[in-house]
């Protein structure tokens, strides 16, 4: 448990910050104790991130205070907040790719020896720092060789060296599988148990509860409250993050696709997209699968178990070296993602930063991009008709932004994804691929979002779903491709769908 005798060890007090148009915190409390676990939760736009950099001196507050050990502090860069012995891990992984791993958790720390850097001494160091995290790989390797949930295991390595008073993680799991998560939590609670102050935001219900002592929710720029986890049902924290009850939103989960027989309510079979043979030499063993007119196909597997790399084949990201694709009935040629926006497909990407939106662009010139693209560069879109798009979307998709010309990099999660979403929908397309779209965003923005996929799918789009989280598969697909280890190992449909059944067949194989 916490220990308060001391009084907390990290106080915000009447903290106020604004932005062009949007008042991003109100007078709000914080508090952070020695020996804690404490959880920051709310909807995409509550103000977690704007709380978070001003802890940092990423972002200066306008009115309150903030005292660290009872001393007044105002960090004004995040070295110098790091100096003071609060070391932050982002959502976002802020590493240099082409680096070695060692030198990426020793960078600007490196051991020297005789006016040189010791490499022996930084690799054997980095060595045993992962083991502390149970991660057994090669630190002299560019960090770039490994996957994203390797890449954020070495992130939280590099702070954990750092003598930190306060640990700050910022969705520190979005990347990492359930093993990976319990092996980072049995470190957070070595941690915590060890005196370190741990502020974990995060989206998952489910490990807010596991792994913290207490909860502080914020909502649209105010403190909802500040509670002791244990005391604080799931559906009473959910309702004080979206400010109303779950039955409140008209999300009827798959029920909408399907009828109680697990056949399609629309009368159309018509096959959208077909895939035979389809695969890639250490991306996915050879899949077969269709989409119809209207219907949801999930994908749900374990990370890295190929269905990332099922949809880049199909949407010509990555060349396959076998196999066919057809759309309609007619066998295409997606050898790149242009084929693919005429052959009538759109394509969410996994990663919204990098892939996804570009952030110094406005909304406007985000959301027409791949319309743009598919009308070609000689045929230049009309600004009036660039905003009547943009207007429509905004509004259809309920995108809370200033305007159209706002920088998309200023919205928030949630309003970032329904921009990519907006990008596609713009080019009218009848398949749309949408991998983990919901990812990294809370529990509202992901209603809104599930809500829009089933209804586009009952106006005759054909949607290909991805995501992490199983439960959402189930609610949603009419179908679910189940994958492991790179590879197509079983079909569901209609009431086979559910987690028990995929979970038991991703554990026992087919």
């Amino acid at each position: 448990m916490p220990d308060n005798s001391k009084g907390p060890i990290l106080e915000m007090k009447g903290i106020n910050k604004s932005f062009p148009g949007v008042k991003a915190l109100s007078g709000v409390d914080f508090r952070l104790f020695r020996g804690e676990v404490h959880a920051l939760m709310g909807q995409n736009g509550a103000g977690k991130s704007t709380l978070i950099k001003v802890i940092t001196g990423v972002n200066r507050q306008e009115a309150g205070e903030i005292r660290l050990g009872g001393k007044l502090i105002r960090p004004d860069s995040p070295l110098d907040a790091q100096r003071l012995g609060i070391s932050t891990v982002y959502q976002e992984i802020n590493l240099c790719p082409n680096l070695s791993v060692a030198e990426n958790i020793y960078i600007g720390r490196q051991p020297i020896r005789f006016g040189k850097i010791d490499w022996k001494e930084m690799n054997d160091k980095s060595n045993k720092l992962l083991s502390t995290l149970n991660v057994s790989i090669d630190v002299t390797q560019l960090l770039s060789s490994y996957s994203v949930a390797i890449q954020q295991m070495v992130a939280i390595a590099r702070v954990l060296d750092i003598s930190a008073k306060i640990l700050i993680l910022d969705e520190p799991t979005s990347s990492l599988d359930e093993n990976e998560v319990k092996l980072l939590f049995g470190v957070l609670k070595k941690l915590r148990d060890n005196g370190l102050a741990i502020l974990f935001v995060t989206h998952f219900l489910d490990q807010a509860y596991e792994i913290s002592d207490r909860i502080t929710v914020l909502k649209n720029g105010n403190k909802e409250g500040e509670y002791i986890s244990r005391d604080l049902a799931k559906v009473e924290l959910i309702s004080k993050m979206l400010g109303k009850e779950l039955s409140e939103f008209s999300y009827s989960q798959k029920e909408t696709v399907i009828n109680t027989e697990g056949k399609k309510i629309r009368d159309s079979k018509e096959v959208l997209l077909k895939a035979e043979n389809l695969a890639r030499k250490g991306s996915i063993a050879p899949v077969d699968l269709d989409i119809s007119r209207g219907e949801i196909l999930g994908f749900a597997g374990l990370l890295g178990s190929g269905r990332t790399e099922t949809a880049r084949l199909l949407f010509g990201i990555d060349k396959a070296d076998q196999g066919d694709i057809f759309i309609k009935g007619k066998k295409k040629n997606m050898n790149n993602p242009s084929n693919a926006i005429n052959a009538g497909l759109g394509f969410c990407p996994e990663d919204r930063k990098v892939e996804g939106i570009i952030d110094q662009l406005s909304v406007r010139e985000n959301i027409i991009l791949a319309l743009q693209g598919k009308k070609g560069i000689f045929k230049n879109m009309p600004m009036k008709k660039q905003q009547e798009t943009a207007e429509n979307l905004i509004k259809m998709l309920g995108i809370i932004t200033t305007g159209t010309e706002q920088e998309v990099r200023r919205l928030s999660g949630g309003n970032q994804q329904k921009v990519m979403l907006a990008r596609w929908l713009a080019t009218d397309p009848e398949i749309l691929i949408l991998d983990e779209p919901t990812r990294g965003i809370d529990v509202g923005a992901k209603l809104e979002i599930m809500e829009l996929v089933l209804n586009l799918a009952k106006k005759g789009m054909a949607l290909l779903f991805i995501s992490s989280e199983i439960d959402e598969v189930v609610r949603c697909s009419s179908k679910v491709e189940v994958f492991k280890d790179r590879e197509k190992i079983n079909e569901l449909t209609g009431g086979d769908i559910d987690v028990n059944s995929i979970m038991h067949i991703i554990a026992g194989g087919n």
